[in-house]
Order: structure tokens, then C-alpha cells, then sequence
């Protein structure tokens, strides 16, 4: 398996950018930018969905399935678009792009909130979709990994506790939103929020020079991508994120209608789901320690094994709520280890020179399940 960050002595020591592209202070500004734009782009684009599906269909009349296929298909677009966008990130860097993404994701979040029939719906969130290839977590982390250099696992850790904290907020904002207005305006309210928050976030804040990657640090880190993707070792590592994620988030995805379905109320389905966002902060913040600990192979069973229970207690066990919602926050932490690990797999085993095209690849199966 491939070894996440903290595994390879010394090889995050390593420089991987060249020196002095931002100072201190404009190192930091990205950072901050990226934690409230990835928080943003991740509430409205996603959390959003699973607290106003039950509203959607009510009013509509459409079914639950038919809606969720049209959320699950801007995932696949957003994953499929994601391996060309990688490819122009590593040559031209994040600004423009995520700066056009955000504009392109309010207007597909508008469209998502007027569109009179099923058809519209589905275009919109396909085009929803891809935006998201352009703000998710993969161009932040090609961001990061390139300016931040050897100091990217710091960056990445901040980026993805701030991408975990969007369900905890956003949740229960979407359902206070719309206990005021209904699903239609609630998405036009956040579609709001979205742009007057990430477009002028993205444009000014990941404003400097694109660094070009230094030298590789070992034979591996020099190969072609095409090589690279053909491998064994990013197939296994693929194929293992790729079905902890199937489980880990079709169970989130769905945590909302269970809790109705259980005869919970909405606020309380709310709270479970962004209950679990704390849980991804503290998975996230322990990951540093789990590395110290235990090996690779023991922490991905343990990661695997805690998510796996979790998936499988919340289909089984009805209730108290308090026990639903502790597992609400092991599973969250199963995920966001899994995220920081997805975030530094590549650039420790090939280096950063292909990151955003290997990030995507990997990314793209992933999102997919």
C-alpha cells in the first residue's frame, strides 16, 4: 500500500517547489482563502442536498431516486472533468480556474433552485458538477502541495479540518434557511452566499507566481503519469479509496431521510448529519498521531474497520438518538482520515511534479463511488 504522509523519513522535509515563489504572509493568505472557500463550496454544493432532498420531493413530486441520481451525476462529471482541469492546474495554477468554477457554481445552484422540471433539474446539476472540479478539495490541494512546498502536509491537515466543518455549519443553516422559505429560495439564498463569498475569495487571495516543481526525490518520482496510472500500487490505492468512500458517504448521504424515516424530527436528522463534520476535524486532527503509532497497513485496517462498523450500527441500531449520533462522528472521522490521506498519497510516493493530473486520477474513482 501506498504510504500516506509521515511514513517516509525525511521525504516531507524535502523541498518540492521552488524557494521563495510567496512570502510568509502570502502563504498564509492562500491558506485561509482556500479553508473558507473549500468550507463554502462544500455546504452549498453538497451538505446542501441531503437536508432539502425530503423538501424537493414533497414539492415536486419527483422521486427520491430520481433527485439523488441527479446529485450522483454531478459527482461523476465533477470526477471525469476533474483529470483535464488537474492537468491545466499543474501548468497554469488554481487562480483563474477556481475563480471561474465559483462563478459557474452559482449559476448551476440557481439553475438547481428554478428549474421547472426533472430534465432542467438534471442539467443543472450537471453543470453544478462541473464546478466542482474547480473548487473541490483536488485544486486546493494542487494549490497547497505547490506553494507550500515542504510544508504542505501542515497546509493540507488546515484545509481539510476547515473542508470538514462545512456539513457542521452549513447543515443546519440550510434547514434553518428553509424552515423560513422553501427548498427553491433556500438555494437561491445559498447560491448567494456562494458567489459573493468564493469569487472575489478565489481572484484576489490566490493571487502570485505559479511555482515550478523542483527536482524529484527519488527514481519513482520521475516517471511519466501514464506510467504512474498503469501501476500497481496506484490501482490498489485507488481501488481501497474508492470503496471506503462508497460506503463512508452513501451512508452520510442518506443519514438525513434515515433519521426521518426513524421518526426524527428534521432539525434533529440535521444535526446528525453535521454532527458528523466533527467528527471528520477530530479524525483529522489524531491523523498525525495514528501515524506514530501504528503502521500503514494496521491504520488503514483501523480506518477501514471504524468506518465499516460505524455504516453498518447506523442501519441497525434505531435509536437513542445520542448513539446515532456518535456514530454519526465515527464515521465522519473515517472519512476525514481518509481525505488527508487521499491529499498526500500522490505527492509522497511520485513527488509533485504530475500532482493535479494524478491527484484528479486518483480523485476521479473516488468521487465516482
Amino acid at each position: 500500500m501506498v504510504k500516506p504522509a509521515g511514513d517516509t523519513p525525511g521525504l516531507a522535509s524535502l523541498p518540492t517547489t521552488a524557494p521563495d515563489t510567496l512570502t510568509r504572509a502570502g502563504l498564509r493568505r492562500v491558506l485561509i482563502i482556500l479553508c473558507l472557500t473549500q468550507v463554502t463550496s462544500w455546504g452549498v454544493l453538497y451538505y446542501a442536498f441531503p437536508v432539502l432532498a425530503a423538501n424537493i420531493t414533497a414539492d415536486t413530486g419527483w422521486s427520491t431516486t430520481s433527485i439523488t441520481a441527479a446529485f450522483s451525476l454531478s459527482l461523476i462529471v465533477g470526477a471525469l472533468v476533474g483529470i483535464p482541469v488537474g492537468k491545466r492546474l499543474d501548468r497554469f495554477g488554481p487562480r483563474l480556474i477556481m475563480t471561474a468554477g465559483s462563478a459557474v457554481a452559482c449559476i448551476a445552484i440557481i439553475g438547481i433552485g428554478l428549474a421547472p422540471t426533472l430534465s432542467l433539474f438534471y442539467l443543472a446539476w450537471t453543470l453544478a458538477g462541473i464546478s466542482m472540479a474547480a473548487v473541490f478539495y483536488q485544486p486546493a490541494f494542487a494549490a497547497l502541495t505547490r506553494w507550500w512546498g515542504p510544508r504542505r502536509v501542515t497546509a493540507l491537515t488546515a484545509v481539510t479540518l476547515a473542508g470538514g466543518l462545512a456539513s457542521t455549519i452549513f447543515a443546519p443553516t440550510t434547514a434553518w434557511i428553509n424552515s423560513a422559505l422553501d427548498w427553491r429560495h433556500t438555494y437561491i439564498v445559498l447560491a448567494a452566499a456562494l458567489g459573493l463569498i468564493t469569487i472575489p475569495a478565489h481572484w484576489f487571495g490566490l493571487r502570485g507566481h505559479w511555482p515550478t516543481p523542483m527536482g524529484a526525490v527519488s527514481h519513482d518520482h520521475v516517471r511519466a503519469p501514464r506510467e504512474i496510472l498503469r501501476s500497481q500500487a496506484f490501482f490498489v490505492l485507488a481501488a481501497a479509496m474508492s470503496l471506503s468512500a462508497f460506503a463512508l458517504f452513501a451512508a452520510m448521504i442518506n443519514i438525513v431521510a434515515l433519521m426521518l424515516d426513524r421518526g426524527y424530527t428534521p432539525k434533529i436528522a440535521a444535526l446528525t448529519l453535521g454532527i458528523g463534520g466533527i467528527g471528520q476535524v477530530a479524525g483529522r486532527l489524531g491523523y498525525k498521531r495514528l501515524c506514530d503509532l501504528l503502521s500503514v497497513r494496521t491504520r488503514l485496517a483501523v480506518i477501514f474497520g471504524f468506518g465499516a462498523a460505524a455504516v453498518a450500527l447506523q442501519s441497525g441500531v434505531a435509536g437513542p438518538a445520542w448513539i446515532l449520533i456518535g456514530l454519526s462522528v465515527i464515521a465522519g472521522a473515517a472519512r476525514g482520515i481518509t481525505t488527508l490521506l487521499q491529499a498526500t498519497a500522490i505527492t509522497d510516493r511520485w513527488g509533485a511534479v504530475h500532482y493535479g493530473q494524478l491527484s484528479a486520477a486518483l480523485g476521479a474513482p473516488v468521487m465516482i463511488a
